[in-house]
């Protein structure tokens, strides 16, 4: 067996030499282990070269035979590995979804496969699965995305919230024109599908031209906390602040709502060859989202 292992090798590299510097051992080693097979098959496996070998026919069917054998123990062994240590699931998503959405409902998850190590990249820029260590991206968007196959998870409806303490300090708006005459919260996004208040007034009719504006944030997550804190008026959407609203954190303002133009969707890599843990976190997350959220009353 040591022999064709130093056989394979050799034949791989086309080298005494540089077989003899992978396998830790020498060139004269090299060449006795070779010379023992040859004699054993009763047949020259190699051509010797003043500086080089060169594999004979017989030489050249049994290394493709060894090539295709050692890559198959490997898979196997790779295969026995994989079953026996934790699988690990890695999730890309926006810092809004992680914070709002995925953290506060993952439990349900992990206690129903315990066995799945998880580990969530939070990030606003999409991670591109064909580059980067990312089995399951969960996208914000309209489903077009060139490194995997998008699944739509919901859309989104979009309200007007504020801390308990905000409302009773300037009370409730009446109506949409209303907004005008309160401190909003903003957050700004480099996605252009994002509904932020200019898209929200617009579809009312109205410009954000006039709106006051006095804190604007590049992270929905700093938005929401803001207006936790009672800095004023932001813009919910439902499905992230669902908690919140149950908890009587933050209250929605009026009945208004704007639904969104795009969805949130979970994009897969197009590979044939999935983990199981991603048809698990698949099969779990359809049925979450299936459910929809808890519904806030104005």
């Amino acid at each position: 067996m040591t022999s064709l292992v130093v056989f394979e090798a050799a034949a791989r590299h086309g080298s005494f030499t540089k077989s003899a510097s992978e396998l830790g051992i020498t060139q004269a080693a090299v060449s006795r282990q070779v010379q023992a097979l040859e004699e054993t098959l009763h047949l020259q496996l190699f051509r010797r070269r003043h500086r080089s070998i060169e594999l004979t026919v017989h030489g050249d069917s049994l290394a493709k035979t060894m090539s295709e054998a050692l890559g198959l123990i490997s898979q196997t062994v790779q295969g026995i590995t994989d079953q026996t240590r934790p699988a690990e699931l890695v999730i890309s998503a926006s810092v809004a979804f992680s914070h709002f959405w995925l953290l506060p409902n993952i439990s349900d998850f992990r206690r129903a496969n315990p066995e799945i190590k998880l580990k969530i990249v939070a990030q606003d820029s999409s991670a591109n699965l064909l580059g980067e260590d990312i089995d399951i991206a969960i996208r914000y968007g309209n489903g077009n995305w060139p490194d995997g196959k998008a699944i739509k998870l919901f859309g989104d409806d979009i309200f007007p919230v504020c801390s308990p303490g905000y409302l009773a300090e300037h009370g409730a708006p009446d109506c949409v024109a209303d907004l005008f005459q309160h401190d909003l919260i903003a957050s700004d996004s480099l996605n252009p599908s994002w509904t932020g208040w200019k898209q929200w007034m617009g579809a009312f009719g109205y410009s954000s031209d006039h709106c006051k504006i006095t804190l604007s944030c590049n992270f929905y997550t700093d938005a929401i906390y803001a207006a936790l804190r009672g800095e004023g008026i932001a813009l919910g959407w439902q499905r992230l602040v669902s908690d919140l609203l149950q908890h009587k954190q933050l209250i929605r303002v009026m009945a208004e709502s704007v639904r969104t133009r795009d969805a949130y969707y979970i994009v897969l890599k197009t590979a044939p060859v999935r983990k199981p843990a991603v048809q698990s976190f698949l099969t779990w997350i359809r049925s979450e989202t299936y459910a929809g959220p808890k519904l806030a009353q104005a």
